[in-house]
């Protein structure tokens, strides 16, 4: 792996050498290992908290130029583009409920659901999850098991540059419905994020459980039930209402998590 990265690494500070058998040849060989999940964009060292390789993020980028546009069939339906459909789902146990899609290069562990939703190239789903109806996972996107993106959810795509965090969503997790969640965001396990939730890198994310408000950005804390929320803000021409995002509460553990997703969900009112 060490000898694959460094090729990478050259290959994408000098261009050139992708035109050479050994460089074409890394590249591709680092998608099929992303597309076989032995290779990953972020892995997880400890609870919240990660690494992103940023050589595999290269290796797509490059995958890009080394990729020919190709015409392809379903049925009538035509397509032209750089990145075939991802193969092999029977023999995977991924369930794909048409016209939901897998590109090439995603990951998609056994008895993972894909609703019509959209899963990127470089991404990673559990096991358990369920992509659900027009849900999309953008390129590079890290879903948990056993999480649930509700329909309409909008899971961004970082791919640049390359040492950029991808939007990671802990396992356990629920995202409520036409949530947006981008800009390198971390959901921590077991976090409920309620219906019309945007979190992005400029979002305030205000804890309101306590006797003061406590601002945190970038990240929900685990186990957090959060709902869409204003503040005030003043700008040359006056005050204005501007979206942040509220943890109203916390997810009681417990050993059955549907139990606790049920009761969260019931406790807190949260719109799913």
């Amino acid at each position: 792996m060490a000898e694959l990265r460094g090729t990478i690494e050259r290959c994408f500070e000098d261009r050139t050498q992708v035109a050479t058998d050994a460089g074409r040849a890394a590249v591709l060989e680092a998608m099929a290992l992303l597309d076989a999940g032995k290779l990953r964009v972020a892995s997880q060292d400890a609870p919240g908290q990660w690494t992103t390789h940023a050589w595999v993020k290269q290796a797509v980028l490059l995958y890009f130029g080394v990729a020919e546009m190709e015409r392809g069939n379903l049925g009538p339906i035509e397509y032209y583009d750089k990145i075939p459909l991802k193969s092999g789902l029977d023999a995977a146990g991924v369930r794909v409920v048409p016209p939901g899609t897998i590109r090439y290069g995603a990951f998609v562990e056994r008895g993972a659901i894909v609703m019509p939703g959209y899963v990127n190239i470089g991404a990673w789903v559990g096991a358990g999850s369920m992509v659900d109806t027009w849900a999309t996972v953008g390129s590079c996107a890290q879903i948990g098991r056993n999480c649930h993106l509700s329909g309409g959810v909008g899971i961004g795509g970082v791919l640049e540059p390359p040492g950029a965090q991808p939007v990671i969503i802990e396992d356990g997790c629920f995202i409520g419905s036409r949530s947006i969640i981008v800009e390198g965001m971390l959901v921590e396990e077991e976090a409920v994020i309620g219906a019309g939730v945007t979190l992005t890198a400029s979002t305030a994310i205000i804890d309101v459980t306590g006797s003061e408000p406590v601002e945190v950005r970038m990240r929900i804390p685990a186990r957090s039930v959060v709902i869409p929320g204003m503040r005030a803000k003043k700008f040359p021409a006056g005050e204005y209402q501007v979206p942040c995002a509220l943890i109203i509460g916390q997810r009681k553990e417990s050993t059955d998590k549907k139990t606790s997703l049920n009761a969260a969900l019931r406790e807190f009112a949260v719109s799913v």
